[in-house]
């Protein structure tokens, strides 16, 4: 693990495994998390060759917790300094729920530099909390409530959300796991975060994508709906959506052999007709 000081001072805290490996997988965690939720991934990953780049977004893990900066775009940003003093070319860009909005931010406002797939995991994207005339999201009193939770008693609300995760039965040491994961997280953090989940909208960042894109969501997922995974799939040109039928939000675990399978056919696919952004 090294750090990248991003544009604002903040240290980014960077995992980088098998830096010589024969292609780059970046991956962002969600809400309230930490890059230790990809385990099982990277174990795959390098195991069949690839470079994997894994961060702690500002807040969580180990990087720096500032007093401000968890917006999506300047989460992008830090995304961006990773990538430019990594020097990452033909990278493969994956997501997981918030961080699956904040690399869509991040093809946006950085023309998708250097990425030539994306694989959006349970993103919270479009939106997270509905809004008048856009109903497919969390109600906005539940998000509020998990805002006032978060500094009230952030430990329920870190167990609460690790029982949410899974449809599947598992282990209560595999919620214990999640939970220690979303503990691991500063206060500050989860707060501001939950706030940019709450007020975020990456609708129009959607056109901005134009690699092969595969969208992979549970149906059974209690935390970012079914509807907004076919918000994605309609707006994003010529992406694939999969759905795994008895995965719940927690998809990179849920259905761990079926998920891993899926996630790496998406990575090794033949790509449509889409360019990749230099």
């Amino acid at each position: 693990m090294y750090y990248v000081t991003s544009a604002d001072g903040v240290k980014i805290a960077v995992y980088d495994y098998n830096p010589q490996g024969k292609q780059t997988v970046f991956l962002v965690h969600g809400w309230p998390l930490s890059h230790e939720i990809f385990e099982y991934q990277v174990n795959l990953l390098t195991d069949h060759g690839y470079r994997v780049v894994a961060v702690d977004l500002r807040g969580f893990g180990r990087s720096d917790t500032p007093a401000c900066g968890y917006t999506y775009d300047q989460m992008s940003a830090d995304l961006f300094q990773v990538v430019r003093q990594l020097c990452l070319k033909n990278f493969i860009l994956v997501g997981f729920s918030m961080g699956g909005a904040i690399a869509l931010r991040y093809m946006d406002r950085y023309k998708g530099s250097g990425v030539c797939r994306l694989i959006l995991l349970s993103a919270a994207a479009p939106c997270f909390a509905a809004s008048p005339g856009f109903p497919y999201g969390k109600p906005l009193p539940e998000v509020n409530g998990l805002i006032s939770l978060a500094g009230t008693d952030r430990p329920r609300l870190c167990l609460d959300f690790s029982r949410q995760l899974f449809a599947c039965p598992h282990s209560e040491a595999v919620v214990d796991w999640f939970r220690g994961i979303a503990l691991s997280a500063s206060g500050i953090g989860t707060i501001k975060c939950a706030v940019a989940l709450r007020d975020e909208n990456v609708q129009t960042d959607f056109r901005s994508v134009h690699v092969p894109t595969y969208i992979i969501h549970g149906a059974k997922d209690v935390i970012v709906s079914n509807e907004l995974a076919k918000i994605q799939h309609e707006n994003i040109c010529g992406s694939r959506l999969i759905t795994l039928a008895d995965s719940g939000h927690g998809i990179v675990y849920d259905q761990l052999e079926i998920f891993n399978s899926v996630f790496m056919d998406s990575i090794t696919s033949a790509p449509s007709c889409h360019r990749v952004n230099t």
